[in-house]
């Protein structure tokens, strides 16, 4: 992150970032309201920015709640309201309620988006917002996500990819804004620790949240623990993997995943990557890219 002006620079999009934001701004500006879901991540978070600087309490920010959702996701979504003053509600949703979700085939996000999405219809409806708006950006759609489909079907606004804005350019202007997002890594709910074809349940989701928990208590910023049976498969990013793979640190990482619930524990030596679990779906039918989740 220290290097992304260099980054945004050698990408060429430096010069264009101030436009895109003006561009989004005046865009938001048009609306006579909006509601928008905020995850937390650096993503919403800068769209929840804008939409409360174009359109102040004529902006709706709501964050949906449920067993996938980690206690830590909402203290962080908790500190961002609380500082930007914006006007904020948390909605539950009940994803776990449908079996297509539960079954977590790659399909999986599309369920969890519909149900989000018509959540925020109905809250529209019921307090007159004119429209429900989401944080994916132009980079996303270089990559497999279902929820896109979801939101296709709701009339969901994507303002910033409507913009044109790009990862590095988002974190740029959110620090800029001094957003306390800026430099969050990044995040998904805690479902795509699951492998595809094993079942959501609420157990197997706080066994990961617990097993997370434990290694921010031991300060590591990027990295999933992943669930294969009773088995924690921890990835690490490249930059952190040197403290994790000392002795001492990886005895550490055992003793506090095991005392989490897990059975056995190992560390991926390939590191993080932004949907390792999609790796599998070569040796199944490999969904088109509407339908395949990237987490």
């Amino acid at each position: 992150m220290n290097n992304l002006i260099q980054i945004l620079s050698g990408e060429g999009t430096l010069a264009g970032a101030d436009e895109k934001e003006a561009l989004l701004l005046s865009r938001l500006a048009n609306l006579s309201s909006v509601i928008v879901a905020l995850s937390g991540g650096a993503d919403s978070a800068y769209l929840a920015w804008a939409a409360h600087q174009a359109l102040g309490d004529h902006a709706l920010i709501v964050t949906a709640l449920s067993p996938s959702f980690s206690a830590h996701d909402r203290t962080m979504v908790e500190e961002f309201v609380n500082k930007l003053a914006v006007r904020h509600e948390f909605i539950e949703t009940y994803e776990m309620e449908n079996p297509s979700y539960r079954a977590n085939e790659p399909d999986r996000c599309f369920f969890c988006k519909d149900e989000l999405f018509s959540k925020l219809d109905e809250l529209a409806v019921a307090h007159g917002f004119a429209a429900v708006a989401y944080g994916v950006n132009a980079d996303d759609t270089l990559d497999f996500r279902p929820g896109h489909r979801a939101a296709a079907n709701h009339q969901v606004l994507a303002p910033l990819l409507d913009a044109g804005l790009r990862k590095a350019e988002i974190r740029m202007l959110s620090q800029r804004a001094a957003l306390p997002t800026w430099d969050r890594p990044a995040s998904a709910c805690l479902a795509s620790r699951l492998p595809y074809g094993t079942e959501v349940t609420p157990e197997r989701l706080a066994l990961v949240e617990r097993g997370e928990a434990a290694m921010r208590e031991l300060g590591f910023r990027q990295f999933r623990v992943r669930l294969h049976d009773q088995l924690a498969r921890v990835e690490i990013a490249p930059e952190e993997m040197p403290r994790a793979l000392s002795l001492q640190m990886s005895a550490t990482i055992a003793e506090r995943l095991k005392a989490a619930g897990f059975s056995y524990v190992a560390l991926d030596l390939e590191g993080y990557r932004q949907g390792s679990l999609n790796e599998t779906l070569s040796s199944r039918k490999k969904p088109s890219a509407k339908a395949t989740s990237g987490t």
